[in-house]
């Protein structure tokens, strides 16, 4: 498999503009989902930003919506710029181009170093944090070999399989993803490497700086690692690991896996066994996944078009006085919903509403606080 051509549009957005998609972004209950169907719907973060409160307060029973605060917002970007980061929104052209292909893309990233890595033909490696020394040294050898190829090298910044699959590609080019702000590193061991990458290579992160690590942001990161990748390795997981979480975002995605086989006596190559039973392929040296990822890829070419489609349904934008939901079709929406999962299909179905309306009842429960999504396109009640 050679790396794809990712297009994405040049997008001029002004310094108020991306404040504005920022503050929207990290505004209570407006996950990836949600900021894009937003954005869809009014054209632009602001008469987004101003419609929140009031979208969440027809919803009967939901909580009032918190607006990120603009001054946390400006002291946010000036923290950021301290280190040499800079803030990047959805439709900029300094976007990274794989990641519009990943379905709900991050609204917005913190990332500083040599930003042009993030359009880069990339492969992530993640495994174990307690890896064995025949694992890191694996991770090493297939980092080197990729980086050597023209491949950039994305992994979690982590203890153990992260770590070495870092060092290896310092020199030819990694991303480390990170669960934390920019300047909160973790492990605070790694904190040498992480100046290293951003000097050679590049530090991403969706979350504001002063985030510290929490076990719910993990998942968050590991959705961006295999966004960026044309392909994951997995070299060394215990059955249940992040890693798994990786590879099966990865593979939900459409990008290739990869992993190690292991002793059956070993808990660190459980995971990566039974991803290989799943139908991951088999990887026994660096050369074989070469072989199969195409060769060199240092002529790459990346341009610009249309970003793919998301998940979320393509709106046009409204009028300031636009965007509500019908009272009947929100009670039709409710009355159908509980605390099962039901597919937003069979919503659609059974209430005989277009989709367009019942997507908009889901945006105005879930700023209320009162829609749980699930994968597969279900949703419940709260």
């Amino acid at each position: 498999m050679t790396a794809p051509v990712v297009d994405q549009p040049h997008s001029a957005v002004s310094d108020a503009e991306r404040l504005a998609r920022m503050r929207l972004a990290l505004s209570d209950n407006v996950g990836p989902a949600t900021w894009h169907q937003l954005m869809d719907l009014y054209g632009n973060a602001f008469d987004a930003l101003a419609r929140l409160p009031e979208l969440a307060a027809r919803v009967g029973g939901g909580r009032r919506i918190r607006l990120y605060d603009e001054a946390r917002a400006h002291r946010d970007l000036e923290v950021a710029a301290s280190l040499g980061g800079s803030l990047i929104t959805f439709g900029e052209s300094s976007y990274p181009a794989m990641l519009t292909q990943s379905g709900q893309p991050p609204p917005i990233l913190f990332a500083a170093g040599n930003l042009d890595g993030l359009s880069a033909p990339c492969c992530g490696i993640v495994g174990s944090r307690n890896a064995s020394a025949n694992g890191r040294r694996f991770a090493r050898e297939v980092a080197s070999a990729l980086g050597s190829h023209g491949w950039m090298v994305a992994s979690g910044l982590a203890r153990g399989i992260d770590t070495a699959a870092h060092e290896a590609s310092l020199q030819t080019g990694t991303i480390a993803v990170m669960a934390t702000g920019l300047d909160v590193i973790y492990p605070a061991e790694n904190e040498r490497l992480a100046g290293l990458i951003r000097q050679n290579g590049c530090i991403v992160t969706e979350m504001p700086p002063g985030t510290g690590p929490k076990p719910e942001l993990f998942p968050r990161r590991n959705r961006i690692i295999a966004g960026l990748s044309c392909a994951v390795v997995v070299v060394e997981a215990a059955i249940r690991s992040g890693s798994l979480i990786t590879a099966r975002i990865a593979n939900d995605m459409g990008r290739d896996v990869f992993a190690m086989p292991g002793s059956p006596y070993d808990p660190r190559s459980s995971g990566t066994n039974k991803l290989i039973q799943d139908g991951a392929t088999l990887l026994t040296g660096p050369q074989d996944m070469i072989h199969l990822l195409g060769g060199t890829q240092s002529s790459l070419h990346f341009g610009w078009a249309e970003p793919a489609a998301s998940n979320s349904p393509v709106l046009r934008p409204v009028s300031s006085g636009a965007g509500f939901a019908a009272d009947d079709a929100r009670e039709a929406i409710i009355s159908l919903m509980g605390p099962d999962p039901v597919e937003v299909d069979e919503l659609i179905r059974q209430s005989r509403l277009a989709m367009r309306e019942v997507q908009q009842v889901l945006l105005e429960l879930d700023l209320a606080g009162r829609l749980e999504r699930h994968a597969g396109q279900r949703v419940s009640l709260i």
